[in-house]
């Protein structure tokens, strides 16, 4: 997770004070977008558009809080036409490549620290010096340390369920672990297709749909779990970018609420057949029509409804 950071003295600010309190929510907004994207500052025409509205982005411009093509701030990249970039957005948050760079690093440590406690779990488990240097206590000729023989006759090995070992003592395997109910079950074969690694950022053959659905307005949060993202991956895959825009469109649509993740869309995804590359996209375009799928039988059909029509008397008197 990445933050967007405001100066605490940014209430008096000249800039936001000009810009007055509409405008100023755009801006937040869109910052928030910004950092979540790791995007450096640019904001897409469509974000801004489902964000605020145009006379709010033009007071961000004439404040100087935005910027657009061709602007003469020399501290500030130039955006492409028709969308925007936060004025001095990396000098108060980070690039790109520090937050890729700072979730790598904490990605290693969380693994070391993950093979650490595995390490010592297991030297727990298996101590070291093998097992017969260790002193057995039968073997202690002391008569102190035996135990008396009126014991022994009144705690016999039968009774107490001590003659057999019980299933516990590892006569018998048990059973399997049940498995995590918060787990997803993920096929493997989608599984051995994805590519994800340990970073928490978009896959790179994921990015053509996250660019399609923020140009289309649907603009949700991409944090997944890391089964999610092989899932995620092995749809769009077998899937055209088209379609799956389609179908999102769609629901986003039919939504009682709007969607807040991406999340949202997986399981109308996964149901989606597959799509060649350049085949029809709409959600009507897999219904193959009847005559169509079995001509044969439709023919059939046909012919002996006209055979049995031609012999019925009652059709041939009429």
């Amino acid at each position: 997770m990445t933050w967007f950071k405001v100066d605490d003295t940014a209430h008096a600010h000249p800039k936001l004070l000009k810009a007055g309190n509409a405008a100023l929510g755009l801006w937040v907004r869109a910052g928030a977008y910004a950092a979540q994207h790791l995007t450096e500052g640019l904001i897409p025409g469509v974000v801004a558009q489902l964000y605020g509205t145009a006379p709010q982005a033009r007071k961000l411009i004439a404040s100087g809080l935005w910027h657009t093509s061709g602007h003469d701030c020399a501290r500030c990249k130039q955006p492409p036409a028709g969308d925007y970039v936060m004025h001095d957005f990396l000098v108060y948050n980070p690039s790109r490549a520090r937050v890729e760079d700072d979730r790598a690093r904490s990605a290693e440590r969380q693994k070391r620290a993950r093979e650490k406690a595995a390490e010592q779990r297991t030297q727990e488990r298996n101590p070291p010096g093998p097992s017969a240097d260790r002193p057995r206590s039968g073997d202690d000729p002391r008569p102190e340390k035996r135990e008396p023989s009126a014991n022994q006759n009144e705690f016999p090995d039968g009774i107490a369920g001590q003659r057999d070992p019980s299933r516990r003592d590892g006569v018998e395997a048990s059973r399997s672990p049940r498995p995590d109910p918060t787990r997803p079950a993920v096929p493997p074969t989608e599984v051995q297709q994805a590519s994800y690694g340990s970073t928490p950022a978009v896959p790179p053959n994921v990015v053509p749909l996250r660019d399609e659905l923020t140009a289309a307005g649907i603009v949700v949060e991409w944090s997944l779990e890391t089964a999610e993202w092989f899932r995620l991956e092995a749809i769009v895959k077998r899937t055209a970018v088209p379609a799956l825009v389609d179908h999102a469109r769609e629901q986003w649509r039919r939504a009682r609420s709007r969607p807040r993740s991406v999340r949202y869309f997986l399981p109308g995804w996964t149901a989606l057949p597959p799509v060649p590359p350049g085949g029809p996209t709409s959600p009507g375009a897999d219904v193959i029509p009847l005559d169509a799928a079995r001509p044969g039988r439709v023919a059939r059909a046909a012919d002996l409804f006209r055979t049995a029509a031609q012999d019925d008397p009652r059709e041939n008197a009429l």
